[in-house]
This record gives C-alpha cells, structure tokens and sequence, in this order.
C-alpha cells in the first residue's frame, strides 16, 4: 500500500543531517512532500531544503521556522528529532551535562512545536511526531540518566499536545525505538543478542513508522506511544 496524504503538503524534520532523521526527510521528500531539515550545520540532501537552526536557542528555532514555510509552505508535517545520546554514570553527571540533555531533547523540542503548532491549528490540520526511546519508558542502561529522562519527557509532551490539539484536526505522536543501526549504536559490542529478533533495527524501519504516522491513514491514532524495538521491550 502507497500512503497517502504528502502531495501538497510541507514538512519539517529536526536533526535531519544524518541517522535516522535524515532517513524521515528522504522518505517523506518521496512519498511527494516538501521537506525541509533543520540541524546545527546546513543539512545538504538531495530534494529537500536544508535549514540551520538550533533546537535549544528560542531565536534560532523562530528564524528556522520562518525560512521553512518561506521554502515549503505551510508545515503540515513536523517531526521532532534532534537529539543527543550521552553516556555519564550518574554521580559523574554535571549539572551542566544534565541541562544540555534537557535543552537538545526536551526543551528544543518544546520550542520548535510551539512555533509551529499555532498555524497547524488555523489550518485545521497537522501531523506531529516526536522521536523518543525505550529509554524513556524503563531509564535505559546503566548511565544514561539524563538521557532517559528527557525522552520521557518528549513522550509526555506528545501526548500533551494531542490532548491539546485534537479537537483541531492535529495529531500528536511519539515513537520508542530502541538500538537502531546508527552510529551511535555501531560503537556497542553485541547490541544485537539483546534483541528478541536478533539483529538490530534499520533506520528505514523507523522511517517507515514515521511516515505512517504522518499520512492521511492515520488521522485516528493520537496521543500514542509506539514502540519499534524487536521484543526489546514488551508491555
């Protein structure tokens, strides 16, 4: 089945230079959206806009949204990536390590949909998907505090806005995926032998997650957590 529900419409993807969100920007630039990525340095992907922005600065975000919607219209489609894994025992963990997590994960992700949720809701119409973890379901491994916590965060806050929005014809959902072949996960010997499937999940995988989320087949799905793990975790 082809999904529907991208022609005409505009997209923005967070964190989209590499890994996983360049992977969202690729298949919702071919199943017919206009995409532009957002990322610390100007994203370059064939097809799709690159646009620099930094998720934990206000004026950043504000700018960066503007020039998206300058370059794909209005953004129907948004999906809250940009993230960053730290690996800290926790007693190690500075309080300005913690607040970094916070600001890239959780606070970046807050500021990037309340500049762009104002116009969904006029529109009638809008597609949100956050990026979370399994992480922020069970804490994660041992000394990723910081990094459990703001996932559990952007899953709160997804669930937050589809309360919010709902009524305005948005959806808001989030994604757990947990060891994605990436190259924060390459590093990590035998990842794969803790996975019920046995091997690791593919970054086109979780794409596919996304897309789905963000067509025109999912409009009754809101407010939900999916996971995309390989019987990682269960519940």
């Amino acid at each position: 089945m082809k999904l529907d529900g991208f022609s005409g419409r505009g997209a923005l993807v967070t964190g989209g230079a590499r890994g996983i969100g360049r992977e969202i920007a690729e298949r919702l630039r071919d199943l017919g959206a206009q995409v532009a990525v957002g990322d610390l340095t100007v994203p370059e992907i064939p097809g799709c806009i690159g646009i620099q922005m930094d998720v934990t600065n206000e004026e950043s975000v504000r700018v960066g949204v503007q020039q998206a919607r300058a370059a794909v219209g209005s953004i129907d489609i948004l999906v809250l990536n940009a993230g960053i894994f730290v690996i800290e025992p926790f007693e190690e963990t500075s309080l300005e390590s913690w607040q970094k997590s916070i600001a890239v994960n959780l606070t970046g992700a807050f500021l990037v949909a309340r500049e762009v949720l104002p116009a969904m809701r006029e529109a009638g119409y809008g597609r949100v998907v956050s990026v979370g973890s399994s992480a922020g379901i069970t804490g994660g491994a041992k000394s990723v505090a910081a990094y459990g916590a703001s996932k559990a965060g952007v899953m709160a806050l997804a669930k937050a806005i589809a309360s919010e929005y709902a009524p305005h014809g948005v959806t808001s959902n989030a994604i757990a995926p947990t060891l994605i072949e990436t190259d924060m996960v390459k590093g990590m010997p035998d990842m794969a032998a803790r996975i019920p499937i046995g091997r690791l999940g593919q970054p086109a995988e979780v794409a596919d997650l996304v897309a789905f989320l963000c067509s025109a087949h999912a409009g009754f799905i809101t407010g939900a957590v999916v996971d995309i793990n390989g019987g990682f975790l269960i519940r």
